[in-house]
């Protein structure tokens, strides 16, 4: 065994190319995320969020909350990177995210999954090396729920920048 592993490994391609995608394509993204009461306490502190709806049992109780209301930031991050696999892994320059929406609360406890919807597909006309992917996401709670939902693009790698045969 004096073979380096690394010699024998074999690399298993990753995410989605422009043409991969479509406008109307649905990916419903198979990983899904419990949220629990350590993940927003210390997201919270980290990230310097004084509301004290983040980290306040009894003052998020006396607004009308069952609970402690998890940090937005964290459910919008959360629903992000599950769709990061299926949408940009591939890597390619964030453009940003616009019609952000929270729905609903999310509580301590809840589960979030994800879909994206692909809503617009274009070849970059500064890079045309590359395309720009727009992708509406929706996160869901395990009730079914739509929590919040959002649009984002990225700048994602053509296959064939040339128009040449694959």
């Amino acid at each position: 065994m004096t073979e380096d592993f690394r010699a024998r490994a074999v690399l298993w391609p990753k995410g989605h190319l422009f043409e991969d995608f479509h406008v109307g394509q649905v990916r419903t993204h198979h990983w899904g995320r419990t949220i629990s009461e350590s993940d927003t306490l210390l997201f919270t502190t980290l990230t310097l969020s004084y509301n004290p709806l983040y980290s306040n049992r009894e003052y998020a109780k006396a607004h009308g909350h069952p609970d402690i209301v998890v940090n937005p930031l964290l459910v919008f991050n959360t629903i992000l990177g599950l769709s990061v696999q299926d949408n940009s892994e591939i890597g390619g320059p964030f453009v940003g995210v616009g019609k952000l929406t929270y729905h609903q609360p999310v509580y301590p406890g809840d589960t979030l999954v994800s879909k994206s919807t692909t809503v617009a597909c274009r070849v970059s006309a500064s890079k045309p090396e590359n395309g720009i992917v727009t992708w509406h996401t929706e996160g869901i709670n395990q009730h079914g729920v739509r929590v919040i939902d959002f649009e984002r693009s990225n700048i994602v790698r053509r296959r064939n920048p040339n128009g040449e045969a694959k």
